[in-house]
């Protein structure tokens, strides 16, 4: 659901070698990856001689003009989608960022909480500066050890003791592309390869369907991949220790796209069977808020035997805008970029399935509309539990003091948003649609627990005593099946 306060990915990355135009194909490969990053957008390529880049900001299909890509030669190159942060609207911060000197790119989807290694070493080698910012941080690090005389993926590997955080990142110079991921893995970083041999790297396998590539495998946590004349080439750089974002299944990645081996789409129906077998509620119809939940919805129909209906329909050019509004108008944003279908809902005990609840602004106004159209009743099943934690791993959260699940039960939130119950997917429910073990998922945003430390950010959390019982419902709940 693309609408204000909803959580947002911060970045997208794509490397692609042996391409006969390897910046045309990064831009179509960033246009799959577009809703990781919609505020800004650049390519570094390498014609073997020479790196060449543009960037700036804007979506994918306004940032580039045929004049640009022309002018990015090369077989290899790299791309990078940008989430745009507080205090980071200027120009230096877009990225793949290049160092001309050492003729080598980054690029960087994640977040480092803890900087305080990174600036230290910096300060000793006279590199630090107060504007850098964490990915900027990586890039100046790397290029401190290969003006030692030090390779590419040998620098990063040497770096990799200063990267307290989370990274899935690309990196190239003029012959070579590099992968390399943080010992939990996240972010997702996947490998594809081209019908000539070739390979790509992407934060999400939806890009290798648009440029005709087949999915090869995940980047491990903790491993360096780097791509030459020689082929494929792989070092672990740190030991694993597997702990990916869930909330990547639940919502931020594209339903098409492949994770840990599992179809996402598949993933977000099996959430929606689940919570049928969790909760026990009368209605006459399952309604999705588009886009993301509509295969829980569909899953939850399939389980439930109760009718699907679109009862919401999402206006599909309303995209981020620069002109404000007046207050008045802005109360009437939900109707700009959602409208019901009366038809489907009038006089109808309504079922309405989405991923999360973040503030809540929005599902207040989005189940008002529904009442205001006839709905009888309004039951909100949501597909995750409460997010009661914000993220320091490169998604946009607002302050846990904004989550309403953070200061508010489950009572007070369905009283606040005026549905007539309120139901959260268990996180026992969840984990287990996806076929995969507890133990390699990041569960930060529902219960606190941080796997990559997040330093002196720890003081902006508060641990919140759990009055939602992550075995919901435990009488009805009935073991998936991914």
């Amino acid at each position: 659901m693309a609408i204000d306060h909803k959580l947002s990915e911060k970045c997208a990355v794509f490397g692609i070698y042996g391409s006969e135009d390897a910046a045309r194909t990064a831009y179509f490969g960033l246009w799959a990856l577009q809703h990781r990053g919609q505020e800004g957008s650049g390519i570094v390529s390498s014609d073997g001689q020479n790196l060449h880049s543009y960037a700036n900001f804007g979506l994918v299909a306004h940032v580039y003009t045929e004049e640009d890509l022309s002018e990015l030669h090369g077989s290899i190159a790299i791309g990078h989608n940008r989430y745009a942060t507080s205090g980071e609207t200027d120009g230096d911060y877009l990225q793949p960022f290049l160092d001309k000197d050492r003729q080598f790119a980054m690029a960087h989807n994640g977040n480092l909480p803890d900087c305080s290694k990174l600036i230290e070493f910096l300060k000793q080698n006279n590199l630090y500066k107060d504007d850098l910012n964490d990915s900027q941080m990586m890039h100046v690090a790397i290029g401190c050890f290969m003006s030692q005389g030090v390779a590419l993926p040998q620098a990063i590997k040497q770096a990799y003791p200063l990267l307290t955080g989370v990274f899935s990142c690309v990196a190239m110079d003029k012959t070579q592309l590099v992968a390399f991921r943080d010992e939990c893995g996240i972010r997702p970083l996947s490998i594809g390869q081209l019908e000539n041999g070739g390979y790509v790297v992407a934060s999400e396998t939806c890009a290798f369907d648009t440029i005709g590539a087949s999915y090869v495998r995940d980047v491990n946590p903790g491993e360096i991949v780097f791509i030459d004349r020689d082929g494929l080439h792989s070092e672990q750089a740190t030991a694993p220790n597997p702990k990916f974002d869930i909330f990547e299944f639940v919502y931020f990645a594209r339903p098409d796209s492949v994770i840990m081996g599992k179809n996402v789409s598949t993933i977000r129906e099996n959430m929606g069977k689940q919570m049928a077998r969790e909760f026990n509620i009368e209605a006459d119809v399952v309604v999705p808020v588009p886009d993301s939940s509509v295969p829980a919805a569909l899953g939850y129909s399939q389980q439930s035997g109760i009718k699907f209906g679109l009862g919401l329909v999402k206006n599909r050019y309303i995209n981020r805008t620069f002109i404000q509004p007046t207050d008045e108008l802005r109360k009437r944003d939900v109707k700009m970029k959602l409208n019901p279908v009366i038809d489907a809902i009038k006089d109808k005990r309504v079922i309405l399935v989405d991923d999360s609840i973040v503030r809540g602004t929005t599902m207040r106004q989005v189940i008002e509309m529904l009442k205001s159209a006839g709905a009888k009743e309004v039951h909100l099943a949501i597909s995750s539990p409460p997010i009661r934690y914000p993220d320091f791993y490169g998604i946009n959260t607002p302050l846990q003091s904004e989550l309403i699940a953070s200061r508010m039960s489950i009572d007070e939130m369905c009283m606040h948003l005026g549905a007539d119950s309120l139901n959260f997917l268990s996180i026992d429910g969840m984990v287990g649609t996806t076929g995969l073990p507890a133990d390699s998922f990041s569960l930060s945003f529902f219960n606190g627990v941080y796997p990559v430390d997040i330093g002196n950010r720890a003081t902006e959390v508060t641990k919140i005593a759990d009055n939602f019982d992550s075995v919901n419902r435990a009488n009805n709940l009935v073991e998936s099946h991914a």
